[in-house]
């Protein structure tokens, strides 16, 4: 005997492109939205962003500072359902020598992570207003 179950509906989840030219900080940026509760799409480079950017709806286009960003941030805002956009500026880790077998220890500087999603929560609110007061 089966028992008929309704189906969950699909969550509508905000949805945040990230382009970074570095394959270590866009994927820790999606990992980290995602546990936020975002869908995450990623791009390594302005070319692949632009095509997604053509294929999808996003609220936020999260960019690092690699040559082309800028100009991938000026196309988005065009778009017809205008994401926010924003830029993420990263440092370099600190790279100390290892005490044993002469290699090196990098030292990763952690982020804080609540005040990222904070920034990331505020910028799509405010689009979200932006465009309820247009739609007004």
């Amino acid at each position: 005997m089966r028992i008929a179950t309704s189906p969950t509906p699909p969550l509508d989840l905000a949805r945040v492109l990230v382009v970074h030219g570095q394959l270590a900080p866009r994927l820790t940026l999606r990992t980290i939205l995602q546990a936020g509760g975002y869908f995450v799409d990623v791009a390594g480079c302005p070319s692949e962003a632009v095509a997604k950017l053509d294929s999808n709806r996003y609220e936020l286009v999260l960019t690092d500072q690699s040559p082309g960003n800028h100009t991938l941030q000026a196309y988005a805002k065009v778009k017809e359902y205008r994401p926010a956009t924003a830029t993420i500026r990263s440092s370099e880790p600190e790279v100390t020598p290892r005490p044993r077998r002469g290699g090196h220890e990098i030292s990763v500087q952690t982020e804080d992570v609540p005040h990222l999603l904070w920034k990331v929560a505020d910028l799509i609110g405010i689009r979200a207003s932006r465009r309820h007061r247009q739609a007004g």
